[in-house]
């Protein structure tokens, strides 16, 4: 048994943050074995001592397109001269920009690109992070994307969880055949995917420049074949009903919501579907409609917080700065937002073994240099990490 100690906890393990103070965490295989005051600890030989630091469940980025080749800083100029995102992506940009460098790299390429944007989510105390494909748009590309996913998982000492996200966008070839498209993710693309374990669940961008509801369904119906659980890229750019599409499929998460009807965002509750909140997309994208958070909140929607990190919409690499954001531009509570990226975030991944400092959870930790937990909510830019623990070994 190892016993951590010298530390004050935010265990998430109650509504608010479960914080105790002079706390200790005794950790066995991997597992959680005892929480509580250090005053009350069992005896153990090995020992992590902390510096008054805080300690926290490891992070959780839960929605990010991390694999992908080249950047669009060019589009980002076109935007600030007052281009549309709609405006690029129908004129071949944005999704397809991407899609095409990303078929053009190697799968080293693309793993020598992804890495370090990688690396700087785990200097933060990231411990899970999501993956999604959806920049290939073909199914060699599609698949080497979610190899890729795999391979950092192994390189690093960090849970990857993969997501097969082929709809995207409708690739060019594609343009006059939208059904044939969906057919081939549906028959072809997802069951390659699900038959060589390349894809944990499946994600669909439902929206006016995506795709629509029905062909959304005809995917996740597919998934379901699978046994591969779903989410929903949802009401983002317009109301498409994609809240309620999502529950009404059971998806473990629907994603962005800036336009989302209230009788979606009240299925969802009923659901229990989780609301995953992207703000670094709506501050790119200069968004003046935002996620319905009070309405949420009184629904009693559990809101987890994620950096959509990706080269068009959300150019953002790190999950800490999420957190002033989602403070300030969504109206969360420091409570709300590191819950965020913390318990919520695994329910958004159906990680039930992760998220909390609680007995019998994965021993995943963050550790932090600050006086209390709203300094990271509060401190733009600054990363106060000093270390991780990944399944009960320091990383």
């Amino acid at each position: 048994m190892r016993l951590l100690t010298g530390f004050h906890l935010a265990t998430m393990a109650d509504e608010g943050l479960g914080i105790i103070e002079d706390g200790a965490v005794a950790v066995e295989g991997g597992r959680i074995a005892w929480v509580g005051r250090a005053a009350d600890a069992p005896a153990c030989r090995d020992v992590i001592r902390g510096e008054g630091e805080w300690l926290l469940p490891g992070l959780i980025d839960c929605h990010t397109h991390l694999v992908f080749a080249g950047d669009r800083a060019a589009e980002f100029e076109q935007r600030l001269a007052g281009a549309s995102y709609e405006e690029i992506a129908r004129a071949g940009g944005g999704i397809l920009s991407t899609m095409r460098a990303t078929r053009a790299a190697s799968e080293e390429q693309l793993l020598a690109e992804s890495l370090p944007r990688l690396d700087g989510l785990l200097a933060e105390g990231v411990t899970t992070v999501e993956i999604k494909s959806g920049y290939g748009l073909e199914e060699e590309a599609e698949l080497r994307q979610l190899r890729v996913a795999r391979r950092l998982g192994q390189l690093r000492a960090v849970s990857v969880v993969t997501t097969l996200l082929s709809a995207h966008a409708l690739p060019p070839e594609y343009a006059d055949r939208r059904a044939d498209y969906v057919r081939l993710v549906a028959e072809s693309i997802l069951p390659r995917a699900a038959a060589q374990g390349l894809a944990d669940q499946v994600d669909v961008f439902a929206d006016r420049i995506a795709f629509t509801n029905q062909e959304t369904a005809e995917i996740f119906a597919a998934a379901r074949r699978h046994g591969l659980p779903v989410k929903l890229h949802a009401d983002q750019l317009s109301d498409q009903g994609g809240a309620a599409l999502a529950a009404a499929w059971g998806a473990l998460s629907a994603d962005h919501l800036e336009r989302a009807a209230p009788e979606g965002l009240a299925a969802m509750a009923r659901a229990g579907t989780v609301a995953v909140l992207l703000p670094a997309a709506a501050f790119t994208l200069r968004e003046t409609t935002l996620p319905a958070v009070t309405r949420m909140r009184a629904l009693g929607l559990r809101m987890a917080v994620a950096t959509d990190m990706n080269p068009g919409s959300a150019p953002a690499r790190s999950l800490l700065l999420m957190l002033p954001l989602a403070c300030s531009l969504f109206g969360l509570t420091v409570a709300e937002a590191l819950r965020g990226i913390t318990r919520h975030a695994a329910a958004a991944l159906g990680l039930h073994d992760r998220g909390m400092i609680a007995p019998g959870l994965r021993a995943d930790f963050a550790r932090f240099r600050i006086r209390r937990p709203a300094e990271l909510c509060y401190w733009l830019g600054h990363n106060p990490c000093t270390g991780r623990v990944v399944a009960g070994e320091p990383a």
